[in-house]
């Protein structure tokens, strides 16, 4: 069956490597044991019923498996799949033209599907719910509503900010999966699978110091890991030892607790420009020259999970542990 894809969300050259180190089943899926059990069971059941999946949620900071859960929904289920960002869907013709050419059972995939404007959540409403699309023709007193009927399809969301989606959207997903950051031992075991797919010798060593410093996230880990290797291929003889990835990882400034520049950059500017904090997100953006979604999205969650930084109603402050972190002292089992 031919696969039906329309906006991508990466760039060509990432999209391709990045689908390469995609698992194809649930089965090559590592981690998040408790989403996988409870999808496994639902998508069972749809087949064994020949009805389409109910629609799922996957909700989870970036980087943790969300695309590549909806594409194994679609390679699990051995249908199509339309693929598009939420943010592209700018006018309900958008919506309306991939509604219509969807089959029996397609699964549609919205990423970021808390962006969608409001005038084209409206039209997933009757979609989701009773699978038709109305559309209004005409203006005025003359105007008219023309129904169409649309083939049972699933619907799967991907939302890095759950708490933006309207209720009644959040309401119409029947199933909804929050995705969770990682265990090292579940990053190496990532790192040695996408090792192989690179054909890269990776000692089990090497996989685990790398995994150490992905942050928790299996996206990271293969950024990484593909640095690692450049590093590797040109400076030494292709293999990753341990003593190569601490080498790619000093020239990559990711420190060992998984900290890049820019995190050590926030740290220092709350604790030496503004005394620690609080700060607000908006004058912290400007003094690291971020915006300020960014520095909420990217920077703040890692800082956040280490407990380096704080969050309160007046601003960002940098905890105790942040502190000592920044002035070098604090030991390696400070953090850890």
């Amino acid at each position: 069956m031919s696969e039906r894809v329309t906006t991508a969300v990466l760039a060509p050259d990432e999209e391709e490597l990045d689908g390469s180190l995609r698992p194809r089943s649930l089965e090559e899926f590592v981690g998040q044991e408790r989403v996988k059990e409870q999808l496994a069971i639902a998508l069972e059941a749809a087949k064994g019923r020949g009805e389409a999946l109910d629609h799922v949620l996957f909700a989870g900071p970036p980087g943790l498996g969300k695309t590549s859960l909806a594409y194994i929904v679609r390679e699990e289920l051995g249908v199509g799949l339309r693929s598009v960002a939420g943010p592209a869907l700018e006018r309900k013709g958008d919506l309306a033209a991939i509604l219509t050419s969807l089959e029996e059972r397609d699964v549609l995939f919205v990423d970021e599907i808390h962006r969608l404007s409001r005038a084209v959540e409206e039209i997933l409403y009757p979609a989701l719910e009773d699978f038709r699309l109305d559309i209004i023709v005409g203006q005025g007193p003359a105007a008219r509503t023309l129904t169409l009927d649309l083939p049972q399809f699933t619907l799967v969301g991907a939302t890095t900010r759950t708490g933006l989606l309207t209720t009644p959207l959040r309401d119409r997903f029947g199933m909804t999966y929050r995705l969770e950051h990682y265990e090292a031992a579940e990053l190496a075991r990532i790192v040695t699978r996408s090792a192989r797919i690179l054909d890269v010798e990776v000692a089990a060593e090497a996989a685990e110091e790398i995994a150490r410093r992905a942050r928790g996230t299996p996206r990271v880990a293969n950024r990484i890991l593909r640095r690692v290797r450049d590093v590797a291929e040109v400076r030494h003889d292709g293999a990753v030892t341990l003593e190569v990835a601490g080498q790619a990882l000093e020239l990559l400034e990711v420190d060992g607790h998984g900290l890049e520049r820019v995190d050590r950059e926030l740290l220092s500017a709350i604790v030496r420009k503004f005394d620690g904090g609080p700060v607000g997100l908006s004058t912290l953006a400007v003094a690291l020259g971020e915006e300020p979604d960014t520095i909420e999205d990217v920077y703040e969650p890692y800082l956040l999970q280490l407990g380096l930084i704080q969050r309160t109603p007046r601003g960002r402050i940098v905890t105790k542990l942040g502190r000592a972190y920044v002035s070098g002292a604090a030991a390696e089992d400070a953090l850890f």
